[in-house]
């Protein structure tokens, strides 16, 4: 019985550990051309918060920046009713360039952030296998430099997320706002 029991948890770390292998890595990632002011156009995800916002959310603002240690600094801003609200989050660098992990300080969930495909001038695709203790879900995020971006670019995020396998009930491209907007996150 406990061999049997250690069989399973075996294969349950294993699908886990291939699901993070599973998403690709930007290849020759150059972090310091990622940083700046990005603009989320579409956001994908199979989690239980996105299903209850979904129909709320609009474009967020979201700066990155490198902290000293190499980690991202990343400030998002978005309106809730009518004001604006700011989120922070530091995303530890991993012995894996274009690769980040997250532990929300409030819900205590685990974040496993890739950079997917950048061109570092016009739009930026991050995948996140996010881990909590009622189970994981993936979220899927395309980021502009500016609020609009090719219906190529915009496929190409369709695609992914789908590929990652989100159905088309689950990937929303954003409403635009002014200067913030909400990714519900």
């Amino acid at each position: 019985m406990q061999a049997t029991l250690l069989g399973v948890l075996g294969l349950a770390l294993l699908s886990t550990l291939h699901a993070q292998d599973s998403i690709p890595v930007q290849a020759d990632f150059q972090q310091d051309k990622l940083t700046g002011r990005w603009y989320s156009i579409g956001l994908a995800s199979n989690s239980n918060w996105f299903k209850e916002k979904k129909h709320l959310m609009k474009m967020c603002t979201t700066i990155i920046s490198t902290t000293a240690e190499g980690n991202l600094e990343v400030t998002s801003t978005y309106p809730k009713g009518d004001q604006c609200v700011t989120r922070n989050s530091l995303y530890t660098k991993t012995e894996q360039p274009g690769r980040f992990s997250y532990t929300s300080p409030r819900w205590g969930s685990k974040h496993n952030i890739h950079v997917v495909e950048t061109n570092y001038e016009e739009y930026a695709l991050v995948a996140t296998r996010i881990f909590k203790s009622t189970g994981s879900s993936t979220m899927v995020l395309l980021y502009s430099r500016t609020k609009e971006l090719s219906p190529e670019h915009l496929e190409m995020f369709t695609q992914f997320s789908r590929e990652q396998g989100l159905t088309d009930d689950e990937i929303l491209i954003l409403p635009q706002t002014g200067e913030a907007g909400s990714t519900g996150m």
